[in-house]
């Protein structure tokens, strides 16, 4: 005979020490997130332990150590944000009902998009508050992989990111562009150099920083035949490796503009060492995106066709 179930029925306490338990991996410990929840240390940590007795596991360890997951804990962390993304996607379908636009609104982007002149994000922001001013905005800044999964998930609403390989389980609607180029700092051994002292065959035999997942940058480093030397999961890492002089790696045109306006970096062979990422906004192809989402999309198409 099968045992019975440990966790029974889910009930209201149950969502509430699941949301306590949501607040305190996304800031990161306790003590953070005793602002977010408007709630003392000892509460909180008392939250936990009432969570954990609950479901029968050890879901953090917490200590001199710092604040960890255990790998339960990692894995009930993923379930509850399924279970807040159903609770916010059926307050959409009600609100549906009422013809109101209202309510969380979850959106991810990728890094590095706001100093590009063609993006025009800010500008759709702008327009949505005027339409719907109830709904409360909340910005994720991912890696391009989590932005597909959590769209797909229905953690996020709508998401953001360069094209690189379609998915059919989401719909793109085209944005804007960014002109990315390959950069060196001050203090490289290729900086300045012209002529003879530089080509495709030397700029490929130093060291490269790439990103670490399927994007356009990766797929650009196997077409020009870079080899990575080091790993970086978005474009401030890829900076950082850059300035430290020991490597080349891509950046936005538009990012990069003030490390060369100030003499830190310059771009490397532009005509060869260049590509162009296209962005787009990416939902979910079903269900269909609630009067909440669409009226998002439809401002950031509106604003980027302007």
């Amino acid at each position: 005979m099968a045992g019975k179930a440990l966790l029974g029925n889910v009930t209201d306490n149950d969502l509430r020490l699941l949301r306590v338990f949501r607040a305190v991996v996304q800031c990161g410990g306790f003590s953070a997130a005793e602002l977010e929840l408007n709630i003392n240390r000892s509460t909180i940590s008392r939250h936990i332990k009432d969570l954990e007795t609950r479901l029968g596991v050890t879901l953090c360890r917490r200590g001199r150590g710092g604040f960890a997951l255990t790998p339960e804990g990692e894995q009930v962390f993923a379930s509850a944000a399924k279970i807040t993304a159903a609770m916010e996607e059926f307050q959409h379908d009600v609100d549906e009902l009422h013809q109101r636009l209202t309510g969380p609104l979850s959106i991810a982007i990728f890094d590095k998009t706001a100093s590009n002149p063609d993006c025009r994000i800010y500008r759709a922001f702008a327009a949505f508050d005027q339409q719907a001013p109830e709904v409360r905005p909340e910005i994720h800044v991912e890696p391009i992989n989590a932005i597909e999964r959590g769209v797909m998930e229905g953690r996020f609403q709508l998401g953001i990111i360069p094209n690189h390989r379609p998915s059919a389980s989401l719909n793109y609607y085209p944005l804007f562009e960014e002109q990315m180029l390959l950069y060196c700092a001050s203090t490289h051994p290729l900086f300045g150099a012209t002529g003879d002292a530089i080509n495709a065959d030397i700029v490929r035999q130093k060291r490269y920083v790439g990103i670490g997942f399927h994007s356009p940058n990766m797929e650009t480093t196997h077409l020009l035949g870079l080899q990575r030397h080091a790993t970086a999961h978005d474009q401030e890492a890829v900076a950082h490796l850059v300035l430290s002089g020991r490597y080349v790696g891509f950046l936005p045109e538009h990012y990069a503009e003030g490390f060369v306006a100030r003499g830190m970096m310059q771009p490397l062979l532009p005509q060869l060492y260049q590509y162009v990422c296209q962005f787009s906004a990416i939902v979910r192809h079903a269900p269909p995106p609630s009067r909440v989402v669409q009226t998002l999309l439809d401002a950031l198409v509106t604003a980027h066709s302007q």
